[in-house]
């Protein structure tokens, strides 16, 4: 895929990874970057920051179905058309389900897929425009090997790939690439109340995801070839994934008790 004059939208794009991923799109000449968030001081600084790139901002929460019409639509008057949409944004709430607050559990499954979906389906008219258009979907490691504590992200990380691939097909007619970025644990203010020793940067992430997009992968996963075995492993012989769980349970509480990024 060629970068330049591409016109992209992302979410999430104000901090942690979606600032890396735009910083890392910016480096290979995309100008055009409609970004969704929730802050309107950190969209602003965007435009400081990234003086090369033509910022197209809106306040939005995609846990909205009209603050996403609203983004789109001012995509649609800006440029008539859509290049890449990146579905970044993502908030976590980890502890036992029997102790997570209603609310914590309704607005991960909002943000992290239901509005990724709305906000996909909203922004397909203009994506078919798009000579060479593509979908990043930004899942977790916990969409592969889900873990205690983390029952509802790992079931919105989940969703994200399954809908990814099922775009992927149903979109097969179109010259639009869906793709899926499995991170693993990452140096971002959303696990700053996480206890994680050894944490990629968000720039690895970006820069891994931006790769990827440009050889054509269908998912980019990162935690090297040890994570790769996990995953087949869990695949293969979910049991023994379920004694490393039982054999590591208070390990996993005493890390996971305090991780809340709403």
């Amino acid at each position: 895929m060629d970068l330049q004059n591409k016109k992209v939208l992302i979410t999430g794009g104000s901090a942690g990874i979606g600032k890396a991923i735009i910083k890392e799109l910016a480096q290979r000449g995309v100008k055009q970057i409609a970004v969704v968030g929730r802050r309107q001081e950190a969209l602003d600084a965007l435009k400081e920051e990234f003086t090369a790139v033509d910022f197209l901002t809106t306040r939005s929460n995609v846990a909205k179905p009209e603050d996403l019409d609203n983004a789109v639509a001012a995509v649609a008057a800006a440029w008539g058309e859509l290049d890449m949409l990146i579905n970044n944004a993502g908030v976590v709430s980890a502890g036992l389900l029997s102790e997570l607050s209603d609310e914590d559990i309704i607005n991960q499954i909002n943000i992290n897929v239901t509005g990724l979906i709305l906000l996909t389906k909203k922004a397909l008219p203009l994506l078919t425009k798009s000579k060479e258009a593509a979908i990043m979907n930004m899942s977790s490691g916990y969409g592969y090997i889900a873990m205690p504590f983390y029952s509802v992200y790992a079931a919105t990380k989940a969703a994200v790939g399954q809908f990814s691939d099922a775009m992927r097909r149903e979109l097969h007619q179109y010259p639009i690439h869906v793709m899926t970025v499995y991170p693993s644990a990452t140096d971002t203010d959303m696990m700053k109340t996480a206890v994680v020793s050894e944490m990629d940067t968000a720039e690895d992430v970006a820069k891994a995801a931006v790769a990827g997009l440009l050889q054509g992968e269908i998912n980019v996963i990162l935690g090297g070839k040890q994570r790769e075995e996990q995953i087949k492993v869990n695949f293969l012989e979910p049991k023994k994934i379920d004694a490393f769980a039982a054999a590591n349970y208070e390990q996993l509480r005493e890390r996971t008790k305090q991780h809340r990024s709403m």
